[in-house]
């Protein structure tokens, strides 16, 4: 469920609503414009700010393949990953962080914040989002340990798949 670095995890409300509560102050102490979670498949975990005009599940794919391009090239220099990226544009950055190496935390901000700023409180928070992920993958170890996995296929026996093909 969680252990693998490439396997989806599951998430629970509870955890949800802690990683949505560090999201908004992040967004708050940082002065930014928009920040989402995103799994290194590409998969957007949450977001916040002024996301109604922006296309998360592209910035999402995207920023999970520019993760990707990264980390080939960090490779070829002999690099394990590079774990912070930044993009710097005319109005808008985008400030892009590995966090408990498993997920991605992009910052997308402009001039009313600064890259200092925005780097602090992206320290602060990582720290906050990997306590929630760890304690997230010990309960789901758990559950899993004492049969009660979540998983939304944990009901259907084989004869419910045999009986669909009949």
């Amino acid at each position: 469920m969680f252990g693998s670095h490439s396997s989806p995890f599951v998430m629970y409300e509870e955890e949800l609503q802690q990683i949505t509560g560090v999201l908004n102050k992040l967004l708050r102490e940082s002065n930014s414009k928009v920040i989402f979670l995103v799994d290194k498949n590409g998969q957007l975990i949450a977001s916040t700010g002024e996301t109604e005009h922006l296309d998360t599940t592209s910035l999402a794919s995207l920023t999970a393949g520019n993760i990707a391009a990264t980390g080939g090239l960090a490779k070829l220099i002999g690099e394990k990953e590079f774990s912070i990226l930044f993009h710097e544009g005319e109005k808008d950055n985008i400030h892009i962080s590995i966090v408990a190496q498993r997920v991605i935390l992009v910052v997308i901000f402009d001039q009313r914040s600064s890259l200092g700023l925005v780097r602090l409180r992206v320290k602060k928070a990582s720290d906050e989002l990997a306590r929630i992920f760890k304690a997230l993958g010990e309960k789901a170890e758990r559950l899993e340990k004492s049969g009660q996995s979540q998983s939304p296929f944990a009901e259907i026996t084989d004869d419910d798949i045999d009986n669909l093909f009949k």
